[in-house]
């Protein structure tokens, strides 16, 4: 039987971002369905409208009601992927996040923004990497690919509070993190500090983190190692 897998994006991305690796997923017989979140697509009237329990409403609407999914979320796109197994928990029997992590209630990706203007524009290269970005393994195609298609992500989203239940339902949900541009060292320090919120809730999971060394938009630049990993990891 096929393994159901979701693949969510992170900011100003779309469903084509995972088109190499849904392919190559698809190719080893998995049931893949790459979202373009509610916010992120360019012919949407209203999409600078766009909330995070939209997006993850969006997430869950992708699983069939008495099915199951393992969840794959990318940079940003961790926090309603992380709110969908929270508002659905039977959803899911697996969640894996690539070079991102699940965040804790009322985390705030980015409260500069608040005072932005409504959509927030793909910054320019040094500007992403300065903030944690690497650019490592994209090419100058890669690059304009990225520039070319990325959508302004609504300020909705990155200055919005991430709101989740009491329910500690989601901390069962089988969780493992791939770590790209920071190691499983570093993550694992980050985690037991407690003294960066982003990473907090995995204090509350049962992860696994595995290495895949390279830069922030692993789909890119490793998309075969990363679709081999997704692939072992859904079906162990």
């Amino acid at each position: 039987m096929a393994t159901r897998m979701v693949l969510v994006p992170g900011f100003w991305l779309g469903a084509w971002a995972w088109d190499e690796v849904a392919d190559d997923l698809r190719a080893r017989g998995n049931d893949v369905q790459a979202l373009t979140l509610p916010g992120l697509d360019p012919a949407d009237p209203d999409r600078l409208s766009a909330t995070l329990a939209a997006q993850a409403q969006a997430i869950v609407d992708a699983v069939p009601a008495g099915e199951t999914a393992v969840l794959v979320s990318h940079s940003g796109g961790a926090a309603p992927a992380y709110l969908a197994t929270d508002v659905a928990p039977d959803r899911f029997h697996r969640a894996i996040y690539v070079d991102s992590a699940p965040i804790p209630n009322g985390y705030i990706i980015d409260a500069t923004l608040a005072d932005a203007g409504p959509e927030w524009q793909l910054p320019d290269w040094p500007e992403l990497e300065a903030a944690g970005n690497s650019l490592v393994g994209l090419d100058e195609a890669a690059l304009a690919r990225f520039r070319d298609r990325a959508v302004s992500e609504p300020t909705t989203i990155a200055s919005g509070p991430l709101q989740l239940s009491d329910s500690p339902a989601r901390w069962s949900i089988p969780t493992t993190i791939i770590c790209n541009s920071f190691t499983t060292a570093e993550v694992e320090k980050l985690r037991d500090s407690g003294q960066v919120p982003a990473f907090t809730e995995l204090t509350h999971l049962t992860a696994h983190y595995l290495d895949l060394p390279t830069g922030h938009w692993p789909m890119w630049s490793e998309p075969k190692k990363l679709a081999d990993l997704l692939h072992t990891i859904a079906n162990p």
